[in-house]
């Protein structure tokens, strides 16, 4: 059987990570100086961190440690396990770096090793459309790596991604943005689209108002949405319910046999976008 890892920063929900078998690596996040292991929503309380944001606490994010990787990959590589790692966005952080000395040291190890890491150029459930869809094909295909890297490279344009923050000084904070572009775009209550393209997060769209933004986001979904084997439209938030069910009605009013997953946005995505963030996640068509 092949080990299939994935990351937090994936944020696929843990009981469909279990479900997979899948080997999560967590990533970290630190709040007010204390750092924790996300994941996947297990032990995530997200109205309570978010109000920690909105109270002013600090957040960030980091990377982890070569030793950590090495520690991690080892038992595998002893077990002489195919490993395939469907990893996050390798453009949204230094954290492959070490990644990639502690497999190297591995393979020198053991030679005879089957390592793989695919990169999703995508982070939050954009990755985590992909770690679903190539773990059920690595499953239902014999757990052959290479056909499922090659599956997965057929699809990954396929994976649209699109949010709206509601303040974007969290964006600013994290450095994606100025804070003389934070400032102006909030007293003008201009909303940003953002999306994922070329593994960054880019603006896809400026909209008047929070209500504009979603618009333009469902419209993006109706135009172009197509499902891939059982893929979902997933429609996250932190901490805001109320426009998640407004979407959702309106998603499903517009696609009434699209399977609609719901989840909150995880703490490590949520330092970056902050409370209030809603978005869509589909495939769609070539």
């Amino acid at each position: 059987m092949a080990t299939i890892f994935c990351d937090t920063d994936c944020e696929l929900w843990y009981t469909k990570a279990n479900a997979l078998g899948l080997e999560v690596i967590r990533m970290p996040y630190i709040i007010d100086g204390e750092e924790h292991l996300s994941d996947l929503g297990e032990d995530f309380d997200p109205k309570a961190f978010y109000d920690r944001m909105r109270a002013g606490a600090s957040a960030t994010t980091a990377g982890l440690n070569e030793e950590t990787y090495y520690d991690t990959f080892k038992p595998f590589f002893e077990n002489g396990d195919d490993i395939l790692y469907i990893a996050f966005s390798s453009k949204m952080s230094n954290t492959f770096e070490p990644l990639g000395r502690a497999i190297d040291r591995l393979k020198a190890e053991y030679p005879n090793v089957k390592y793989r890491r695919f990169d999703t150029y995508s982070i939050c459930v954009g990755a985590g459309m992909l770690v679903y869809l190539g773990a059920k094909y690595c499953r239902e295909h014999n757990d052959d790596i290479d056909a499922t890297y090659a599956y997965l490279e057929q699809i990954v344009n396929r994976v649209g991604v699109f949010f709206v923050v509601e303040d974007m000084k969290y964006l600013a904070r994290g450095g994606r943005i100025s804070p003389a572009k934070a400032k102006i775009a909030n007293l003008m209550n201009i909303k940003p689209v953002l999306i994922v393209k070329d593994g960054v997060i880019d603006v896809g769209s400026k909209q008047n108002g929070l209500k504009k933004a979603y618009n333009y986001i469902i419209d993006q979904l109706v135009q172009s949405y197509e499902q891939i084997g059982d893929s979902p439209i997933m429609i996250i938030d932190a901490d805001n319910k109320p426009a998640a069910d407004e979407i959702e009605k309106r998603v499903k009013e517009a696609l009434p046999k699209a399977p609609v997953w719901r989840q909150p946005v995880g703490p490590v995505i949520g330092v970056h976008a902050g409370p209030g963030t809603v978005g869509l996640v589909f495939t769609k068509k070539s």
